[in-house]
């Protein structure tokens, strides 16, 4: 059970965390939520000790491991499989147990360094991990290059692997499908459905947390609120109970003025001094509630184009792709087909099949390797780069783009038309000359909208665009692209940005770019069956390999066609061997048992004291208003005396059975 009582956390002069409390019990898929700069990742630092918290403390059981998604760069040379193997802690322990036993020539020490690794399953580790890497996107040849041969993205991909790689019991991930295409996102989504142990995950894919999370934290002005359910869930509950907070508060606001009112009409007459003194204490006693102030929203919108040429782009027999020391390298080839005006198209396809490169030559980004494409007269792109770098420049601030594009696309603007332009994305004061290396991955975005949105494009491609957007700046994007006159062409992991905007689909493929007849739930289905029949074609062949094999067969196939049988979603590592996690899950499960009644119980009690507090504050009100005959006032006051008594009573015993939750746990 994770428990944080009262935490107050600063980070500079900011109070990220102010007197905040929570607890989350073993076994729980958790979604943390809040706006950007709210503190998610410094909640994170704090539960693996790399933050002290101010005051208040953390409780987490001490032998749990907690696995957690490095956000450096890897630099090394180590083999991709390898560098994903050395996320399993305790295997390393155990290697270097027998490392440490064979050079101190020591056999009862090897013989217990054997019994760990094979407690570790170090027998079927390699497969393992390249069945992350697979799963994750990589290819056969792949799972054994060097680290430092991949890209960025392809990094922390791997450094994603790392962390499932671990036996945890705690999983720690901030927005793991930042850099993942749908495929490699719907085998994650399997792979942490099946995952035993407790998770929390900040995240702003609304689908991703509605398919694995069951509770929900919301991180907002220092405060942290839980709410069971999903995220769907949680944004009902919380307008809900923003609703029923307003109303409390209006009501309470309406009882000051009354008691106010009171005070300045009687406070110099001598005969209701009294009173008068009375409702002032009142007033002073009374905890006052603060009004509903919800984030302000982000919103755009793109201009409408000059014009809409039809059709948009023409491909005749159109090949793609790239040059490496001037030899042609085509990823697809054949393209015929028409793109109109006021089309919506979504271009899926698993990674690697050339879904960036098309859009990278439509973009004119780079040369089409055959064929031709025509475009109508008057054609405006926008493109939106999935590495937005590709298209700004790290040493300039957000005005210095501004200015030069206002130069290149439309007659110039002053530049205070230009602040104020940029205001609307948020960029504000000394922001708008800030170099843009520096700025924050969500802002790098929100500038090459702005830049979009300037260009009043009638074409708008986007290589996943909601990379670094928070809920919010996704919901504004999806409302702008709906709303927009021209054509779309939108490659996307965001499920609920694809199903809100597209209307139609393109299957980048084997080589050639096909239309895909169904929706996203059809695509998802048929991502699972290629996983099946690449699974199949796996066993297929490891079973051919283990007849014609000889001595040493076994060995071999346990290594040789393990990357193949990854396409399939690799089992969850379990926090230890076989048999310890059927006791752990067997623990797990009698805890539940013998704690149910206890917090169902709880349950009503928390119900009943919000009952009996309602009650109380409309009797008060009663009261205040002074127009209550005296019978009524003495029936007020034995109710409120009998409401004090009640709670008195729940609050006791709520407490009781808390001791007894928290005796159960710690003597388990």
């Amino acid at each position: 059970m994770i428990t944080l009582r009262n935490i107050t956390l600063r980070r500079g002069t900011k109070v990220v965390l102010d007197d905040a409390s929570v607890v989350l019990q073993p076994g729980e898929k958790v979604g943390l939520v809040g706006r950007n700069g709210a503190g998610k990742s410094s909640l994170f630092a704090l539960l693996t000790d790399r933050l002290q918290s101010d005051k208040g403390e953390v409780d987490i059981p001490r032998q749990w491991a907690v696995g957690e998604v490095a956000q450096n760069m890897p630099e090394t040379d180590m083999p991709a499989t390898e560098f994903v193997l050395e996320g399993d802690v305790r295997l390393m322990a155990a290697r270097q147990a027998l490392a440490d036993a064979e050079a101190a020539e020591d056999g009862h020490a090897m013989a217990d360094a054997h019994a760990l690794l094979m407690d570790a399953g170090a027998f079927d580790a390699k497969p393992r991990a390249q069945a992350l890497l697979m799963g994750l996107g990589f290819k056969g040849e792949q799972v054994d290059a060097s680290v430092n041969s991949f890209s960025g993205g392809w990094r922390m991909r791997l450094q994603l692997a790392r962390a499932l790689m671990c036996p945890a019991e705690l999983m720690l991930l901030d927005e793991p499908t930042n850099h993942l295409d749908l495929d490699a996102l719907v085998w994650l989504e399997a792979w942490l459905q099946r995952y035993d142990g407790t998770l929390i995950v900040i995240s702003h894919d609304r689908e991703f947390l509605d398919a694995i999370t069951k509770v929900t934290l919301h991180l907002d002005e220092a405060k942290l609120h839980r709410y069971g359910g999903n995220y769907t869930a949680f944004e009902a509950m919380r307008a809900e109970r923003m609703e029923q907070q307003q109303a409390a508060f209006g009501k309470q606001q309406e009882r000051i003025a009354h008691l106010q009112k009171f005070i300045d009409r009687f406070k110099a007459k001598a005969s209701k001094a009294k009173q008068a003194q009375s409702r002032v204490k009142a007033l002073e006693r009374m905890e006052k509630l603060a009004p509903v102030l919800a984030s302000a929203d982000f919103n755009f919108e793109f201009r409408e184009p000059v014009n809409l040429p039809n059709p948009m782009l023409m491909f005749d027999d159109v090949a793609c792709g790239y040059e490496v020391d001037g030899v042609e390298n085509i990823i697809v080839r054949g393209i015929d087909r028409s793109v109109l005006a006021g089309q919506r198209i979504g271009i899926l396809g698993a990674n690697g099949q050339g879904k960036s490169t098309v859009v990278k030559t439509v973009a004119r980004m780079q040369r089409a390797m055959g064929g031709k494409i025509t475009e109508g007269k008057g054609l405006t792109i926008g493109y939106f780069a999935q590495q937005e770098m590709d298209v700004l420049r790290p040493e300039e601030g957000p005005l210095s783009h501004m200015v030069r594009l206002a130069k290149e696309v439309s007659p110039q603007a002053r530049e205070q038309e230009l602040r104020d332009f940029l205001g609307q994305f948020r960029f504000v004061g000394d922001m708008v000359n800030q170099q843009v290396g520096s700025l924050s991955g969500g802002e790098k975005a929100r500038l090459v909208l702005a830049m979009l949105v300037w260009q009043r494009p009638n074409l708008l491609l986007m290589d996943e665009p909601t990379n670094h957007l928070d809920l919010n700046t996704r919901e504004a994007l999806s409302i702008a692209l709906n709303e927009f006159e021209g054509t779309v062409m939108l490659v996307s992991h965001d499920r609920a940005l694809l199903r809100e905007v597209c209307d139609e689909f393109w299957l980048v493929s084997k080589g050639v770019v096909s239309p895909f007849d169904g929706d996203l739930d059809d695509y998802q289905r048929w991502l699972l069956d290629q996983s099946k029949e690449a699974a199949k074609a796996a066993k297929d062949a490891a079973k051919a390999l283990a007849k014609a094999g000889k001595s040493g067969s076994t060995a071999a196939s346990a290594t040789t066609p393990a990357p193949l049988a990854a396409a399939a979603p690799a089992p969850a590592p379990a926090p230890a061997a076989r048999e310890d996690r059927k006791l752990s899950g067997q623990a797990r499960q009698k805890l539940a048992d013998q704690t149910r009644p206890l917090r169902k119980e709880m349950d009503a009690i928390d119900a009943k004291l919000n009952k009996l507090a309602d009650e109380r504050t409309a009797l008060e009100a009663q009261l205040a208003e002074g127009k209550a005959t005296p019978a009524q006032i003495v029936e007020a006051g034995k109710r409120l005396k009998a409401i004090h008594d009640e709670l008195e009573s729940a609050e006791l015993r709520w407490l009781e059975l808390s001791a007894e939750v928290d005796a159960i746990h710690a003597a388990a």
